[in-house]
């Protein structure tokens, strides 16, 4: 999956006891299921042979430990606009329960009381995307599932709110990169296992 121009890989982290339940997990900081350590520790050898000038982390304990227990923690810099989306009232609750006070409730629609709304995520993406321009070099990138849906979005133009349209599992590998100049921004693979 080589090419002429920086490549940015994207880790989710791996699986905590709120994303197997299907919490919503922002800002608290959840622990990595035994399980989440295992698949964080196959994600080493998925990257075996690529070099990258840089390694980022969400401020989270599961992504750093996803990064850490993939070997990348010697290298790694903590960027807080890789945090995930901020839930407010809406932090450890299942989506389930959210429509059953609020019917036809979106996330990325509507965001969340006393947290944000796609546009505030969105915000923090194009920073990121800024700081991945100004290293114009191969960078490796730990976050969360739904930060890093709305930061391919907008990679590639999209708005903030069209992140909806992808899904990320625990420890998959995506790939952002370009086409035929770097005026053509893509996504080149996404959701690998």
């Amino acid at each position: 999956m080589s090419s002429a121009f920086p490549e940015i890989y994207l880790v989710r982290h791996g699986e905590t006891e709120w994303s197997l339940s299907g919490r919503h997990t922002g800002r608290s900081d959840i622990p990595l299921t035994a399980k989440g350590e295992e698949d964080a520790r196959k994600v080493g050898p998925r990257l075996q042979g690529l070099s990258f000038s840089a390694v980022w982390s969400s401020p989270s304990q599961r992504a750093s430990s996803t990064c850490r227990l993939a070997g990348y923690g010697d290298h790694v810099v903590i960027k807080p606009d890789l945090a995930e989306w901020a839930y407010g009232a809406y932090e450890g609750v299942t989506t389930k329960d959210i429509l059953a006070a609020r019917p036809g409730w979106k996330l990325f629609r509507d965001g969340c009381p006393d947290g944000e709304a796609a546009a505030d995520v969105g915000r923090r993406a194009d920073n990121i995307i800024a700081g991945i321009l100004e290293a114009n070099g191969p960078i490796l990138i730990f976050s969360s599932s739904h930060f890093l849906r709305v930061l391919a979005a907008r990679w590639i133009g999209l708005p903030p709110d069209d992140g909806a349209r992808f899904i990320l599992d625990t420890t998959s590998v995506s790939v952002l990169g370009y086409e035929h100049d770097l005026t053509e921004p893509v996504i080149r693979h996404w959701n690998g296992h």
